[in-house]
């Protein structure tokens, strides 16, 4: 067994002049997460770290980046979990916190509760020292233009969505064994102000189970959570079925029963790993025995070396 990271920075459709940016992004990600491992941390750790560099990349829809709401606001949901304890914490809705993951791990430490929402979880960070950040700081003009855009009377529900980049997330597996999954959002474009996604709902944006595997998510939420997606894959490999088998049959069924498109990053106690889709575009990155994996496109695989040979 090889402890590996893979990382995902959204399902949807990447525009040319931010596929570069993207990939980057993902790929920084995942050698963070990785030198996590490579030091003796635990799963845990390095998705937390994998999933706060993508917050911190204003690239990605989730932390710095995150989509506006119909009020110009950002709203956003994280969640963790620990494969060894089926140990979760997650948060939604929260606003003016640079890193909503950190604080669904906090949860999971520190409370008895699972998810902690709104004002509540502003309200626990406040308690736990995290400080508080304008909310214009986590705005970019990307955003708010796609916001603007979508705003018009005459605007194209698909034109809108172009440009798309969706939930972030992140899998890994340890040198003992144990998965961990975090997934960390924006949420949906202009969406109405509470709105909940599948990232903060266990089996839905992401699970951990030490017997079967770890998943994070991303698409369409409201399609993942009817499916409850992650939950659904790991079913599959308690089955028999490989991570990428499971991965393709979890976003099969989504599709032909909701009809809704999305992608997972997908890994198993052995190390074993996929970054599957069903969505045009994903982009993804993984880290195992030192060579960095990373694609964008379907059929896409690209490989080079973490250390310099």
């Amino acid at each position: 067994m090889y402890p590996v990271v893979v990382v995902h920075g959204g399902a949807g459709h990447v525009p040319k002049e931010r596929a570069e940016l993207a990939t980057a992004g993902v790929c920084a990600a995942v050698r963070a997460g990785y030198a996590v491992l490579q030091g003796g941390g635990s799963s845990m750790d390095a998705v937390v770290e994998a999933v706060t560099q993508m917050e911190n990349n204003p690239s990605f829809n989730a932390g710095c980046g995150s989509v506006l709401n119909i009020k110009g606001e950002v709203e956003m949901d994280a969640i963790v979990m620990d494969g060894k304890t089926l140990g979760s914490g997650s948060v939604s809705c929260v606003r003016d916190i640079a890193n909503p993951v950190q604080l669904a791990r906090l949860v999971m430490d520190k409370t008895s509760h699972v998810c902690l929402t709104a004002e509540g979880a502003n309200q626990f960070a406040r308690s736990m020292g995290v400080p508080e950040v304008p909310m214009e700081s986590l705005i970019t003009e990307y955003a708010r233009m796609r916001w603007r855009k979508n705003l018009a009377p005459d605007a194209n529900p698909v034109e809108c969505q172009m440009g798309k980049m969706g939930t972030v997330g992140a899998v890994a597996v340890d040198s003992e064994g144990n998965v961990a999954c975090a997934t960390s959002t924006g949420g949906m474009l202009n969406k109405m102000e509470g709105r909940v996604g599948d990232t903060p709902l266990i089996g839905s944006g992401g699970y951990a189970d030490n017997q079967t595997g770890a998943v994070s998510t991303t698409g369409h939420g409201e399609a993942i959570m009817k499916v409850t997606l992650a939950r659904l894959i790991l079913f599959h490999m308690g089955q028999g079925q490989t991570a990428e088998a499971a991965s393709d049959l979890g976003l099969a069924y989504m599709k032909s029963r909701v009809g809704g498109q999305g992608g997972v990053v997908t890994v198993d106690p052995q190390g074993h790993w996929a970054a599957r889709f069903s969505s045009q575009q994903m982009c993804w990155a993984a880290a195992q025995r030192d060579i960095l994996h990373h694609g964008l496109n379907s059929g896409e695989h690209l490989t080079q070396s973490i250390v310099p040979p």
